[in-house]
This record gives C-alpha cells, structure tokens and sequence, in this order.
C-alpha cells in the first residue's frame, strides 16, 4: 500500500477535524492536505522530480510534516538530517544522498551556508517562508499517477555510532506496513491523543508518531522536544492517552509529583518506550507511580518496528516482546549461521515487510547485511524464549571476549543498574595483555553514593570474569538525541 491511501482516511475522509497542535497554531487534517499539495507543486515547479531526495534539518515543527505529506504525495526521497549534527556529518549526508533541496531554519544557516556553497546543486529553502512561498499554488491533488508501494519514499541515516552513517533505504510500503502493525498490535483507533516530544528525523518519531496519526485520524500535539520543566503541564494540559518516550523521558517522569502522576495515569491508555533498554527499575518504579506498566518493543531505523510487548498480556521486564504481525524473528550463531535453541543468545535476524530494500548507494554493505534466504542480521544479540519473547543483549560488536568467555554488557549494566546510589551505567571492554579485553563500567552515581561499595557487591552476583575490571565515575553517559549510550565515546576514554 502506498502512503496516499494509507493516509486517505484521515487527510480526506476526516478533513475538517482538528488534526494537529503545535503552540497556539491548530490545523486541520484538511488544511494539512491542502498545504501539502501547494508545496509539491512548488517543488515540482523548482524543477525537483520524483526520485529526487529532499533534506531537512529542522527541529520538530508543522512545516517539516508538510514536507514530509509532499514528498509522499509526488515521489520525492524525504532525507531527515539530525539537527545535533554539525559541519562534518551534514556535509557527508549531502555528499551521500545528494539532495536537490535542503530546508533548514534562519538560525541554521550561518554553520549550514557555507556546505551549501560548495554544493551548489542543493537548493537551500527556508522552511520559515514555506507557506508565502507555496501559497499561490493550488491545494488541490496532484495530477497524474501516484507513487508505487514499493518506490523509495525515506533516506534514514544511522546513527553512526560505530562508523559513518548510512542511508537507510525505506519504501511507502515499509512505512505503510510499519504502520498497520502498529495500529492493530496497539489498539490506537481516531479517538486517541498523541503527546509527541520526540524528533521527526528519527524513525521513532517519524515512522511511530506521524504514521499511527495519519493512518487513524487522531489528534496530535507536537513538541519542538522533550522538556522536563514543562511536560507534566503539556500531559495536564492536552490530556493525551498516548505517548511514545525513549528511557530517559521515562526517567524524567519519574520525577513527576504523585498527585499529578495520578491524575495523569488516569486519562492516559498507554506508554510505549524503545530507541533504548528499558531498565527493569525504571519499569516498576513508573509502573508505581503512574498506574502503568510500560510497553516496550523493539526497532531499528532499517526495519522500523519488529517487536512489541503486548497490549493484551505479560509486559515482561528486561525483554522486548514477540514479533509483531508479519514479522518472522530467529536467532543464529554469528560463526555457522544456524539457528540456535531457545535461551541461546545468538544474533537477531527479521523478515518482514517492514524491513527496508539496502544501503543507499552501498551495494556490498546492502548484500553484507542480508543472508542468502533474505533475513537482515541487525547485528544486535539477544536470545528467545520459549513462548516467543525476545530478550536484547547488546550489539554484537559490543560482546566482551574475555579468556574465551563471553560477556554481555547489557547483563552487567541492569544488574549495576539495580545497585542503590546508581543512576546509571555503561560497560566496555578495553584490551587486556593476557585476557584479551576485560569489562569496564562507566558508572553515573547520586550524590554521596560510594563507586567502592558498588565494586564490592559485584562478585556476590556476578561470575568473576563479568566483573568491570575497572570502575570510572561519569557525571552522565554519553547520549544521542534518542538517549542511546554513544559507547564509543567511552572507549576513546579508556
């Protein structure tokens, strides 16, 4: 299915309801439409052509949704670039995707400009003038064939953490079927309400938050981010019943006085949390305060959603859940490539629709990346039980090979993370003359909270060659704009 008639039902069929709030402006799902199709036909009137990619680095905001609409509606690549990136990563992503328009803001311009001059095929749009810029233009649909399911319909660059980033290639198929899961697997119907904090440019936010609200109709309000000062107050004020958060909002909410945590568990239908691991702490300590038991799933910006903890049934801690509707998950041995029994921590591998068609531009990475019957290797380990749950243990290229043992940092971080005075923690390994590599732990701690008495309770619980060999107290890990743990960023310190 393409996006235009996914999203059918609520930009046509439902044109006059309140579609979107964003500070004081309001919009309709008609109005959205109609703003859509304006400014395809100033982009196709720019000389911009189906296939073309169009960039944008903007925070969250409801021109960058236009965008998006357009780019659905006329074939072009919508390329998302991460607005905490500077000079050197947006530079590549413009040399890699090669767009033929970027909209930034105003204030972006100063560190962008002087990228662009040395690109001049990319033309530079400033979002603040999109609607004077567009308004001559009928809001009326576009002429001509829509685009196929399966044409290219997103660039989602990964977060590079363990090297430059790639395109990851998703298709309106992908996303309309990423969709469709999500709706079916969630229960989320028109008379939901999303609060969405979370960045556009990331599929979190893009393919969960944008797709589930135009694929039903519900009403939205976007935030530019996630600010703890005010977000009890948007909760209070909005009234939503969904919410989808990484594990550092979840965090941030713990912080929310009961009272008000009460009143809000009380209009609120579910809280999904993925992009990071979910400590089981902070699981049951939100599930105390606010009444609900967080659902975590599963996903990756080349396969969006691939598992969910159900809506209806066990939300067990520390795992991500069964594969969601049409997904196919197994776990196989890195070495031989064969399926291993359950509880046997191996590497994840998907099927399904939702998994993207390659690497823009990179043939050998994109036949890398697939096995010969056409699973992706998502190079993530985790192991499934016997009723079908999967549990994550890091990426593979995180596993700590220690005098032949292996060490999965996930494991020796939530057992640290159960430790009293600990906030958080991250473990590495750093090489070892004789053992190959050992683990270390970054360790953030509360204040008047001792690193020696977390040291000391280690060995009780966990087998000697798991123990951090070496204990470094941070005042914070390194996060992205998602809250996961940029781990290289350790390692350079070790």
């Amino acid at each position: 299915m393409n996006l235009s008639t996914l999203f059918e039902a609520s930009l046509v069929r439902r044109s006059a309801a309140p579609a979107l709030e964003f500070g004081a402006e309001t919009w309709t799902f008609g109005e959205l439409e109609s703003g859509a199709n304006r400014l395809a036909r100033a982009l196709l009137e720019l000389g911009v052509r189906r296939g073309d990619r169009v960039a944008v680095y903007l925070k969250n905001r409801p021109e960058l949704i236009l965008i998006y609409l357009a780019a659905s509606k006329a074939g072009f690549v919508f390329t998302p670039i991460n607005i905490l990136y500077r000079a050197g990563e947006i530079a590549h992503i413009l040399d890699d995707a090669a767009p033929a328009a970027l909209f930034l803001d105003k204030e972006s311009d100063a560190y962008v400009a002087p990228l662009l001059d040395l690109r001049p095929a990319v033309r530079k749009l400033f979002a603040d003038d999109l609607a004077a810029w567009s308004a001559g233009q009928s809001g009326e649909p576009l002429e001509g064939p829509a685009p196929e399911a399966s044409d290219l319909m997103a660039l989602v660059y990964t977060s590079g953490t363990t090297g430059r980033p790639k395109g990851a290639s998703l298709t309106q198929s992908n996303f309309s079927a990423n969709a469709r899961s999500l709706v079916e697997a969630w229960r989320i119907t028109a008379d939901d309400r999303l609060l969405l904090s979370l960045p556009l440019f990331h599929i979190h936010g893009l393919g969960n938050g944008l797709h589930t609200w135009l694929a039903t109709g519900y009403r939205l309000r976007l935030l530019e981010r996630f600010r703890k000062e005010t977000i009890v107050g948007d909760f209070l004020d909005f009234r939503p019943t969904v919410f989808f958060g990484v594990p550092t909002m979840y965090e941030r909410l713990l912080e929310t006085p009961p009272a008000e945590a009460r009143e809000i568990g009380g209009f609120m239908r579910l809280f999904v949390s993925g992009s990071a691991p979910l400590p089981a702490a902070t699981l049951e300590r939100f599930e105390a305060l606010f009444g609900h038991r967080i659902l975590e799933r599963y996903g990756m910006s080349e396969t969006m959603m691939n598992t969910s903890n159900p809506y209806d049934g066990e939300r067990r801690a520390g795992s991500v859940g069964p594969p969601l509707p049409g997904v196919s998950i197994r776990v196989c041995c890195a070495e031989t490539g064969r399926e291993v029994l359950e509880g046997v921590v191996g590497e994840v591998q998907i099927q399904g629709p939702n998994v993207f068609s390659g690497y823009w531009r990179q043939a050998a990475a994109t036949e890398e990346a697939f096995t010969e019957d056409g699973f992706f290797r998502s190079g993530d380990l985790g192991f499934l039980s016997k009723d079908g749950y999967l549990t994550l243990e890091g990426r593979g290229k995180e596993l700590i090979i220690s005098s032949g043992f292996n060490v999965y940092p996930r494991e020796v971080e939530e057992f640290l993370a159960t430790l009293p005075g600990v906030r958080e923690a991250a473990v590495v390994g750093i090489p070892d003359p004789v053992k190959g590599e050992v683990p270390a732990a970054y360790v953030a701690l509360e204040e008047g909270a001792d690193l020696g008495a977390v040291q000391a309770a280690c060995p009780e619980k966990l087998a000697s060659f798991k123990i951090p060999k070496r204990f470094t107290r941070v005042d914070a890990l390194p996060r992205n704009a998602l809250g996961k743990v940029q781990k290289h960023l350790l390692r350079t310190d070790s």
